[in-house]
């Protein structure tokens, strides 16, 4: 019997009085799934005082709070759970009163808690007889208190480092004695959280048929060197699909032992305050099939969000440029896609 699992990025309810809306044009393919898992960018949240916003951008350390009514939206898509260890789930009050949203609203999230063993908690949703988890780590994360503690509530971080390296001629083709010189950005993992997240895995894999190993991070198109890392060490330690999301455009497919890395899902909803958007913004919704318990068939169809904050399924013929830039940067991998009516299939061979 086959099942579906639909997977999106990120999803921002701040500014959306009506929960019929963002997800109405949408929430037939979504409900057909079997299981359909977002990254939720705020905390479904009702300050006790009015916040100052400067230039009507609420950001950094304070996060994104959408008003607790507007989570109603997720339920009425068809979303059956979410992650939410991100950058602007922020607040140990804020992050607990919307986990507590979701509890209400019958959403199961994976990401945060009251401390770092809820936080790195997974959670396993089973329809047609397959177990299907989840666990979610953001490695874009605020220094101050924003990670959980053995104490205190926060994300469930994934720690990684930067470097900036003078460049080396047979690098960059630039002599090194060019003061100026731009530098060669290298990142890495931490290797404690690595092995964390290795056992955890590996631990839910005994829970689950299906592990879907989530993450925020990224800066840009470009895939760096702590993304790759982390997301091999996903499917190594028994990740069967391993999503991304952070930047709000698509990024690189990658294929890794015959298992699907989607680096970047982009936006799928994703509403500011006064109805401001991010402009232009298209989004990825991944498709994948289970057959056998086992990943049987790879895919995924592009959105927007139109003028009404209404998100639209856009034709791989309606976004020709679109695909063809994804299949640009999954090019790099190796990857090959195949456009097909509304969706792209991306070729795993044997999964």
């Amino acid at each position: 019997m086959h099942s579906t699992i639909i997977l999106t990025g990120d999803v921002n309810l701040l500014g959306v009085d009506d929960p019929d809306i963002p997800f109405g044009r949408v929430a037939e393919v979504l409900r057909a799934a079997d299981v359909v898992f977002a990254n939720l960018e705020c905390c479904l949240y009702e300050p006790p005082e009015q916040r100052t916003m400067m230039a009507d951008h609420v950001s950094g350390y304070e996060g994104f709070y959408a008003p607790p009514a507007a989570g109603r939206a997720l339920k009425l898509g068809g979303f059956h759970a979410v992650g939410n260890a991100n950058n602007q789930n922020y607040g140990a009050e804020a992050i607990m009163a919307s986990n507590r949203c979701l509890d209400e609203l019958g959403i199961a999230h994976a990401g945060t808690g009251i401390n770092r063993d809820a936080a790195r908690a997974p959670i396993v949703v089973e329809r047609k007889g397959v177990r299907v988890g989840f666990l979610q780590r953001t490695s874009q994360y605020w220094p101050n208190n924003h990670e959980a503690g053995e104490r205190f509530p926060g994300v469930a971080a994934l720690k990684a480092y930067t470097a900036y390296q003078p460049p080396y001629y047979k690098d960059v083709k630039i002599p090194p004695n060019r003061p100026g010189a731009p530098a060669r950005i290298i990142t890495w993992a931490d290797t404690e959280y690595l092995a964390q997240l290795r056992q955890d895995i590996a631990s839910l894999k005994q829970q689950a048929d299906i592990v879907v190993s989530s993450h925020h991070w990224g800066y840009g198109e470009e895939i760096l060197q702590y993304q790759t890392e982390f997301a091999h060490a996903a499917i190594d330690a028994g990740a069967d699909v391993v999503m991304g999301h952070g930047p709000h455009y698509p990024l690189a497919i990658e294929v890794y032992k015959g298992k699907p890395v989607f680096y970047g899902l982009g936006s799928f909803c994703f509403i500011r305050s006064n109805r401001k958007q991010h402009r232009g913004w298209i989004g990825m919704i991944a498709r994948v099939t289970i057959d056998s318990k086992k990943v049987a068939g790879v895919a995924f169809s592009l959105v927007r969000q139109n003028e009404k904050t209404e998100v639209v399924l856009r034709s791989a013929q309606d976004e020709p440029g679109e695909v063809a830039r994804v299949a640009g940067l999954s090019g790099k991998f190796g990857t090959r896609l195949q456009p097909s009516g509304d969706e792209v299939t991306v070729i795993c061979g044997e999964v």
